[in-house]
């Protein structure tokens, strides 16, 4: 799908705030509020708009400590990736994960309670996995999304 500078200003002002009513979407875009519509339908349709979030107060939900938990493999087969991925995905403390190139093979980003809860998760979702040979945990002081992607939207 070929985009134009209506659709990236759409992506922009959604990115910013995704319950923005249509009309003072289409108003901010320049454009009738018809053609907001049938825009984000389609950018919905093409899946390049994937879905909407809400961003949580991660203190609110009980994570009162956040790290980047970097994991190396012990081997590189799509077995042991396709383990590892389906052991992510059922753990409640992985808030995201990424596949990664360079030494390390993930990046996990986790949260949970305390550091008691950090050692006691780390030890069972990592240490004791047979597809992991090493990790290192980076604490995360402030996580900040950027919102206005003001490079990836200006082509």
């Amino acid at each position: 799908m070929e985009l134009d500078r209506i659709d990236f200003e759409l992506l922009r002002l959604l990115r910013k705030n995704a319950r923005m009513a249509n009309k003072d979407l289409a108003e901010s875009a320049g454009i009738a509020p018809s053609t907001a519509l049938e825009r984000v339908r389609r950018l919905r349709e093409e899946n390049v708009l994937k879905g909407f979030h809400a961003e949580v107060a991660a203190e609110a939900v009980g994570i009162g400590l956040q790290a980047l938990v970097a994991v190396r493999m012990t081997r590189h087969s799509r077995k042991l990736l396709d383990s590892f991925h389906a052991h992510l995905r059922t753990l409640p403390e992985v808030l995201a994960f990424y596949h990664v190139a360079g030494a390390e093979d993930f990046l996990v980003h986790v949260g949970v309670r305390d550091s008691q809860h950090m050692r006691d998760f780390t030890l069972t979702a990592f240490t004791e996995r047979p597809e992991v040979a090493h990790i290192q945990t980076h604490l995360i002081f402030e996580f900040q999304r950027n919102t206005e992607l003001a490079n990836l939207l200006q082509r």
